[in-house]
């Protein structure tokens, strides 16, 4: 058992959070909004502190959960970040969806304090977080993550680490291009077999049973049929996950014209006033 902070209680902290509790691990919580630290804390015990830094002060480990570059800079670096009050040998694991070099960066900076710092965002989603099976791509070093997986495993499936720093951020970002061109696919099919007049039903068990499988058609086709959009990660965060992609693509000199197409595409629902639907919503926009 470890002491641990968790700093970020959104749709995937709050649950990760929970799973650390569960499991035995003594945890203290910080989100920007104080109301609901003292929700969770209302609901599972453990502590609550006011700043990032008092959160991480006297901790094992620190894990983080935030919703951005921006956001995660201030919870680490900020007046009263986490990285001031991490004591020596101590370990901060990143599970936001951000840039490969705010990871480096944070890298090289938890290093010069005497520490260590693991990138590792997850894969799931909120029903992930929620029942403990989210998947861990991480990026750093052999010795803190062999310190940090067994704690993880708390909250995922699996959790391996993927190489240097900013690692576990580059296998989010192919991730995320794999599931942008899987969703356009079945909101393509969708759209075709309704204008064809067929049981899209009917259709899906059976060609879900083949080559056509996919975790997006086995969870999202059913309400991707019913027009209802509610159900998964949203438009917006999909939106800022393609554009990490595509920054880091330009950088690299990744030629990916499909993520390119569907982030426009995004863009569009966006405009439909979609910004808050799931990303299946790319289905309402052959619809319109």
């Amino acid at each position: 058992m470890v002491k641990a902070a968790f700093l970020g209680l959104g749709v995937m902290g709050y649950p990760m959070a929970r799973h650390l509790r569960t499991k035995g691990h003594e945890v203290t919580v910080y989100n920007r909004t104080i109301a609901k630290a003292e929700k969770w804390v209302s609901e599972h015990g453990g502590e609550l502190a006011k700043t990032p830094r008092a959160a991480a002060e006297g901790q094992d480990v620190v894990f983080a959960c935030v919703g951005n570059d921006n956001d995660l800079r201030e919870v680490t670096l900020g007046s009263d970040g986490a990285f001031k009050g991490m004591g020596k040998g101590g370990l901060f694991v990143d599970h936001t969806t951000a840039s490969a070099e705010i990871a480096r960066e944070l890298h090289v900076e938890a290093r010069k304090l005497g520490f260590d710092f693991l990138d590792a965002p997850v894969s799931g989603g909120q029903a992930g977080a929620e029942n403990g099976q989210l998947t861990v791509m991480v990026g750093g070093d052999q010795a803190p993550f062999d310190r940090a997986q067994p704690t993880i495993m708390s909250f995922a499936k699996a959790c391996r680490l993927l190489g240097a720093s900013g690692s576990g951020q580059l296998a989010k970002m192919m991730n995320q291009i794999c599931i942008a061109g899987v969703v356009q696919g079945l909101a393509e099919a969708v759209h075709f077999g309704k204008k064809a007049g067929m049981d899209i039903e009917a259709v899906i068990e059976v060609i879900s049973k083949g080559a056509a499988q996919s975790w997006q058609m086995e969870n999202r086709y059913k309400t991707m049929n019913a027009g209802k959009f509610d159900f998964g990660f949203a438009v917006d965060w999909m939106r800022k996950d393609l554009s990490i992609v595509l920054g880091e693509a330009r950088e690299n000199g990744a030629k990916l014209p499909l993520t390119a197409l569907v982030d426009q595409f995004y863009a569009e629902v966006q405009g439909m006033g979609g910004n808050r639907w799931d990303t299946s919503s790319l289905l309402a926009r052959l619809e319109r």
